[in-house]
């Protein structure tokens, strides 16, 4: 049984515009950095900064993804208190980009190009528009295999940059983590059974060529129902039949709100949620997933963005979804795209 693990941030909601602007300097000269990529992780809404090193970017409470500040040779800031701020001074340090020669020498029993295989289909993902992804700096992925464990890791010192071209985004993802465990592994014969796989990092999309075609609009649409986000986006607002769910205890089919228990936290539009069993979904009669929680309660808000770092899974159909079948989270909600000063 495959088990795919879920990584995301959640923050409290404000129910207004803002705009938050900023300076981005080297922490030992106090020199301006120019073109320091600034963005809202997995999102399409980022800007860059200018010859001064200043930025502005503008958000909304469609917005719950902590803001990432990333340029390469420096290490990454991620700030999640940034609604609080209106004019910042980001300081950032230089770090070392040298790989550890141990971890690229490692003789692993496989090629590089047979561990670039696996990690492209664990990923990138196997369905079509898994397999319309294309990494374009594959070069700068480190990859090593672990026998003992049967394990699969991979790093990068700069963003990974995809281009699906079924949704027509380009993504630059940020690695933080990467691991596939497997739980049968033959290395004669490059017969591989995923057991569990889990990656985590930041990400920003940007609209291809061909974005704005009824097509591609339509291929979106297709992508998001059934997913992890369109999911969750139904359990806050107690709309899971209406959307086209069903949930299922022991082969049964149940009352979904006698499992789920869903409570508002104070002062907030987040909810927390609990899960007692390990229950089944079926989305429109013929997608199956299971659901699994190994924490007392998550968190999740109206726009599908959730929290459960390692405590969320999911199996079956989505399960099943990689990188090649995401969209951002602000995919159909209006907001206001800051990508320029």
């Amino acid at each position: 049984m495959m088990i795919r693990l879920l990584f995301f941030f959640l923050f409290p909601t404000i129910c207004f515009s803002q705009t938050l602007k900023g300076t981005i300097v080297d922490a030992s000269t106090n020199k301006p950095l120019e073109t320091v990529a600034v963005y809202f992780d997995n999102t399409t809404i980022g800007t860059t900064t200018d010859a001064d090193g200043n930025f502005s970017i503008d958000y909304s409470n469609a917005i719950q993804s902590p803001l990432v500040i990333s340029y390469l040779g420096y290490e990454k800031v991620i700030i999640k208190d940034y609604r609080t701020k209106r004019d910042i001074t980001i300081k950032l340090n230089p770090t070392d980009v040298s790989l550890d020669e141990v971890f690229i020498d490692f003789d692993d029993g496989l090629t590089r190009e047979q561990k670039l295989k696996f990690f492209r289909k664990e990923f990138l993902g196997t369905s079509k528009y898994g397999r319309s992804c294309k990494i374009l700096n594959e070069n700068d992925i480190v990859l090593r295999y672990d026998k003992k464990r049967k394990t699969l890791y991979a790093n990068a010192e700069v963003p990974i940059i995809i281009k699906n071209k079924a949704l027509q985004y380009q993504i630059s993802f940020d690695m933080i983590d990467f691991e596939a465990n497997y739980r049968y592994a033959n290395l004669e014969t490059q017969d591989f059974a995923l057991d569990r796989l889990s990656y985590a990092g930041t990400s920003f999309y940007k609209d291809l060529e061909y974005a704005e075609k009824k097509s591609v609009k339509k291929t979106r649409k297709k992508v998001y129902k059934g997913s992890v986000q369109h999911f969750m986006q139904a359990l806050y607002h107690k709309k899971l039949r209406e959307e086209g769910y069903e949930i299922y205890y022991n082969k049964f089919k149940v009352d979904e709100y006698k499992y789920f228990r869903i409570r508002t936290k104070k002062d907030t539009d987040i909810k927390e949620v609990s899960l007692k069993q390990k229950i089944t979904i079926l989305y429109n009669r013929k997608e199956q997933s299971d659901m699994v929680v190994y924490v007392d309660s998550f968190l999740v808000d109206k726009y599908g963005n959730h929290s459960a770092i390692k405590g969320l899974y999911f199996n079956g159909a989505m399960g099943s979804q990689r990188m090649g079948d995401t969209l951002p989270l602000d995919y159909g909600l209006d907001t206001k795209k800051q990508t320029q000063n």
